[in-house]
């Protein structure tokens, strides 16, 4: 007689290839049960790691021994600007000036060939001070450069801060956010020496065949990776042949997959947090309006006075709904799209 145990023992073992070959026997893991489970692992899993966790982000851009998948990334998001031809990853540590001052931790720290510095760094939602802070991180690159001595005659590299945004800043409308020092009237830029991409990814909508650069390649594989049971344009470019290579699941060692199970959950529980809180401010705000218009209303003690009131509480609804996600610092863009209120509008709340 076989051994049969419940599927969430069997996904748990099969995850952790934790079997034995009398369990493997026992168990008839040949049999369609066995690829039914399988099944269900890739279901709640993925078949490629989700690019958005920690351990996926850093497994992919963060590696010596895939910094091949890196450098690629950067020469498609600087065509035409730069070309990298080698890059070593810097310890994305930089202690403090001073005794009091505060340390910085790059996700990623590295210089190509010539010396330029890139910071690479993943950010999945708004955060208080973030913008600020990619500018802090930048500044701390700039005066690390700085040599002891007379001699030192203020020569610097260029730094690059590259943000993937998994979430819509509300500033722009747009995908990609190019930010440099330049002339304000003429536009011309001032200094290479500080420059800000930020990529928001909400905003790519291009499905797979829909991509033309490798770049937009590139953007639809970290937006969907972890949804796809295949990796697409693996035999238009070596690169993404190598990314399939890292990103899937399976070839991960038993210690690699329990710290992704662990980033996953992590990343899964602070989206499930904000979603939260979005459903829970556009309540509370409709609930508040509301009851403050019908106050209103029955105070009035007319049918005119009823019908404003339940209008001027719709309309506070929307605006105490704005305040209450503002409170909670989600970005602009999303309040006006969940109130149809303007940005103005918002802004003076």
């Amino acid at each position: 007689m076989p051994c049969y145990v419940c599927d969430s023992v069997l996904i748990l073992c099969i995850s952790q290839h934790i079997f034995t070959d009398f369990q493997k026997e026992s168990l008839h893991l040949r049999t369609t049960r066995y690829w039914v489970v399988i099944s269900k692992i890739l279901i709640i899993m993925g078949k490629f790691i989700n690019p958005f966790t920690d351990f996926g982000f850093h497994r992919i851009f963060g590696q010596e021994v895939h910094k091949e998948l890196l450098i690629d990334f950067l020469n498609e998001l600087l065509k035409g600007e730069r070309h990298i031809i080698d890059i070593s990853f810097l310890n994305p540590m930089l202690h403090p000036e001073t005794v009091e001052g505060r340390g910085v931790i790059f996700d990623i720290h590295c210089k190509d060939e010539k010396g330029n510095l890139f910071l690479v760094e993943m950010q999945n939602g708004s955060q208080p001070y973030f913008y600020d802070r990619g500018l802090y991180y930048l500044a701390r690159s700039i005066s690390n450069q700085g040599e002891r001595g007379k001699d030192w005659k203020f020569s610097l590299c260029p730094v690059y801060g590259i943000f993937l945004l998994n979430y819509k800043m509300g500033i722009n409308s747009k995908f990609r956010t190019d930010v440099i020092l330049a002339d304000r009237e003429t536009g011309k830029m001032f200094s290479n020496k500080i420059r800000q991409v930020y990529l928001e990814l909400p905003w790519f909508t291009k499905e797979a065949d829909d991509c033309e650069t490798d770049f937009e390649r590139w953007l639809y594989l970290l937006k969907h990776m972890d949804t796809l049971d295949r990796m697409p344009f693996k035999a238009q470019k070596a690169v993404f042949d190598k990314l399939l290579a890292v990103a899937d699941v399976a070839n991960l060692s038993k210690e690699e997959r329990i710290q992704y199970d662990e980033a996953l959950k992590r990343y899964r529980d602070y989206k499930n947090t904000i979603d939260y809180a979005e459903e829970r401010g556009i309540k509370k705000g409709f609930e508040q309006g509301i009851e403050k218009g019908l106050k209103q209303g029955m105070k009035q003690g007319k049918e005119q006075g009823m019908k404003q009131g339940l209008k001027q509480g719709h309309n506070e609804g929307l605006r105490q709904t704005a305040l209450n996600m503002k409170t909670m610092q989600l970005p602009l863009e999303v309040i006006m799209q969940a109130t149809g209120l303007t940005e103005s509008e918002i802004q003076a709340l």
